[in-house]
């Protein structure tokens, strides 16, 4: 702390001179500071800092003292102003609801026991009150020295941030695999919705909750998989943040839980998937109402500078009144975490080869653009039950070029679908996220309605997208006549 090696030189410099070393320019110094839901202690000195936590009703030392007791006297061995260079204690600690932070000079704690300080706390809810009782304490007990005592109740909290959540991966333990009728922090499981080799999804339900949950657990085979499990933490500090009908909710875990798990609202439908293979021949107005549920999504992410980076007909549900929502948040890239010092990087791109965004796997970057590919993507697919691009060996070997992906006419698989939605699905879908889409709006109009600019440039496309070879060509044989007639201009 830049602040207590200021105040330390500037106590030990002043304490040094002749005049002023009888007064004793040492002070202790005890500093709280709750960020988020973690409590940044520093500390040197006899001074303390102490917690209490109402469920559990103790009062814990948070502090140790500098000191030396020597012939019945106590020393402090650290304190600001006592040597050139300062030593300061430093720890974090989590924050729950309702904890109570004690901060006591000696002069108090000296006289008073942690029990009394507990007791005082118990009895009285006006924390001002309960100072003023335990300094009053202090000296009918004798004290002498500074009595000094700060009371601070957290009432509120945010929520997490990520690398509180990340911590989490080092903390919580995976459940074994659950069976109908077994019981995790009081949810009960009720129907085994699907057991894979990455995830276990159970319908689970509360006795203290009206409604069902889903419950989903990292796969016992991931334990060691740093990767995957960020991105399951990562899910759920995601899933907090946004609450809109058309994105899937998570809700809060118990803080005192062991287990690292999620729990998300139960969505009844289908997956898109599902309903693809239901519909295999729908109509571009079904397809547009889809679209419009998926885009709503995706702009609740967008606001919040998030992209999803896994959109796929799996991660989109279809509810029995016919709303989109959108699951699946572990691959969320949320614009500025990449500035906190994560030890788990990305090895291999997060996201489903078929319809993950060409930047993405070729130079690791993207944006809300890299969503609109993906939306591209399973528009196309919707309309015609396959894809755009024919990406058999990316699963195996990494893209090197934008050239790899080539865009395949709808109309090959789907005449009757107009060109111009044909423009429209292309430009969406443009390897080049320079050359697609800006705008969810923009692609959802022109999937609407013909854009004249797009279909002329489609039927009639620039000489050098039609015949590029042939182009360069011309161009190599200008410049060889340029340079035959230089050399003869320059030898005549």
């Amino acid at each position: 702390m830049c602040f207590c090696g200021a105040l330390n030189t500037w106590l030990f410099h002043h304490g040094q001179q002749a005049s002023a070393r009888h007064n004793g320019f040492v002070t202790t110094f005890s500093s709280l500071v709750i960020k988020s839901t973690t409590a940044h202690i520093f500390h040197v000195g006899d001074s303390r800092v102490h917690r209490y936590r109402p469920d559990s009703g103790r009062l814990v030392a948070l502090t140790r003292d500098h000191v030396q007791r020597h012939n019945g006297q106590q020393l402090l061995t650290r304190a600001l102003g006592i040597d050139s260079s300062i030593d300061i204690d430093y720890k974090q600690e989590d924050v729950e609801y309702g904890d109570v932070f004690v901060l006591t000079s000696d002069g108090v704690h000296e006289f008073i026991s942690p029990a009394e300080i507990r007791q005082a706390i118990e009895a009285d809810n006006n924390l001002e009150s309960v100072a003023k009782t335990i300094v009053d304490h202090a000296l009918k007990s004798g004290s002498d020295d500074n009595v000094t005592c700060l009371l601070v109740r957290v009432d509120e909290l945010p929520l997490a941030s990520f690398e509180e959540a990340h911590r989490e991966l080092t903390r919580l333990v995976i459940p074994p695999v659950l069976q109908v009728g077994m019981r995790i922090d009081g949810y009960e499981v009720k129907r085994v919705i699907y057991s894979g080799t990455r995830s276990h999804l159970y319908l689970v339900q509360h006795p203290d909750h009206q409604r069902s949950y889903v419950l989903k657990v990292p796969s016992e085979n991931f334990s060691e998989d740093t990767q995957y499990l960020e991105g399951f933490v990562r899910e759920q500090w995601v899933g907090l943040r946004i609450d809109h009908d058309s994105v899937m909710k998570v809700y809060a875990t118990p803080h005192d839980s062991q287990f690292l798990y999620l729990l998300a609202e139960y969505v009844e439908g289908q997956t898109l998937r599902q309903w693809m293979y239901d519909n295999p021949q729908p109509s571009l107005q079904k397809v547009r109402d889809i679209v419009s549920g998926i885009i709503t999504g995706l702009r609740v992410f967008q606001r919040m500078d998030m992209v999803h980076r896994d959109l796929k007909p799996e991660n989109i549900m279809i509810t029995t009144q016919g709303h989109i929502k959108i699951i699946d948040f572990g691959t969320v890239k949320v614009k500025g975490l990449q500035e906190i010092a994560s030890p788990v990087t990305e090895d291999i791109p997060v996201g489903s080869v078929n319809y993950i965004a060409p930047e993405y796997l070729l130079d690791n970057m993207d944006d809300y653009r890299s969503d609109i590919f993906s939306l591209g993507v399973i528009t196309y697919e919707m309309l015609s039950g396959k894809l755009p691009f024919q990406m058999e060996n990316s699963h195996r070997r990494r893209p090197k070029s934008i050239s790899q992906w080539r865009y395949q006419s709808i109309r090959r698989y789907s005449p009757s679908v107009p060109d111009w939605v044909d423009c429209a699905l292309q430009q969406a879908t443009q390897p080049s996220i320079y050359k697609r889409y800006d705008a969810f709006s923009a692609f959802f109009t022109d999937l609407c309605q013909p854009n004249n600019t797009l279909l002329n440039n489609h039927l009639k496309p620039p000489l050098i997208e039609r015949h590029p070879t042939r182009v360069w060509q011309g161009v190599s044989a200008i410049l060889l006549f340029i340079l035959i007639v230089q050399t003869i201009l320059f030898y005549s």
